[in-house]
């Protein structure tokens, strides 16, 4: 099983005011693992997702991180993505004026150009859009509109699902997806996070609730605190964090 992904004791701080959130993250994932990161609020889980998928508003001032054994801080955000990382945003952004299909088209030609494959034609484009499309249930009026827009909670988490999986990305990084679902809709993006799963690929995902964490079942838990992974585990430590809170980390950590 080769590594994926491979951080070294990174530090980041937000540009703005230089606040360090990140002290020395540590985490190493496997092709075919799906890991979950968990912690209190502010803990730097978000931050961490921000700094692999290459935010601008998050310097880097110690550490290394690898990817694909590749030196992944020197990578643009897009070079980044044609690489093969995605996030899915706690909060898709509305895209007025421009359709999902263009948007999907030009995203998936970008890729294929970065990775020396021919440009898809039009005929094979919507092929594939209505293959993924099935994934996640997606609506065929929801795919021929502008990006998210008028979309709700749950249509726009459902259609980040979708360019998921049209990209068809090597490390995915789920960013509270869960946030704001109801019930079916969490149903709904969870099977396909799951149909997406291969021997390849990998995920990171990021929740406070036990929920997603049954539907996508990872095989290892990392708890945050700040700025720092405390604590690795199986399932059995999300288990006791949805039963117990984050209060014994601290009391554990500070006594």
């Amino acid at each position: 099983m080769a590594v994926l992904l491979e951080i070294k004791n990174l530090h980041a701080r937000v540009v703005a005011d230089g606040k360090e959130i990140l002290r020395g993250i540590d985490l190493t994932i496997n092709e075919g693992e799906v890991h979950a990161v968990m912690g209190p609020n502010g803990a730097g889980k978000s931050t961490l997702s921000a700094i692999l998928t290459g935010n601008p508003a998050y310097e880097v001032t110690e550490g290394q991180i690898l990817y694909k054994g590749k030196d992944l801080l020197a990578m643009k955000p897009e070079q980044r993505a044609w690489e093969g990382l995605f996030l899915s945003f706690q909060y898709p952004v509305e895209i007025p004026g421009v359709s999902m299909v263009n948007f999907m088209r030009a995203a998936v030609n970008a890729q294929r150009e970065y990775q020396g494959k021919p440009a898809l034609t039009a005929t094979e484009f919507l092929k594939l859009m209505r293959e993924k499309r099935a994934v996640v249930q997606l609506d065929n009026k929801l795919a021929n509109r502008s990006v998210n827009e008028g979309f709700s909670g749950g249509e726009k988490k459902r259609n980040e699902i979708f360019q998921m999986a049209m990209l068809e990305p090597t490390l995915s990084i789920l960013d509270e997806t869960d946030s704001g679902l109801d019930v079916d809709a969490l149903r709904i993006v969870s099977d396909g996070v799951n149909r997406l799963k291969s021997a390849e690929r990998s995920s990171i995902v990021i929740t406070h609730y036990q929920k997603l964490l049954e539907y996508v079942q990872p095989q290892f838990v990392h708890i945050v605190y700040k700025g720092r992974i405390v604590k690795h585990g199986g399932p059995e430590l999300g288990d006791k964090i949805f039963a117990e809170g984050f209060d014994w980390i601290k009391q554990e950590l500070e006594g």
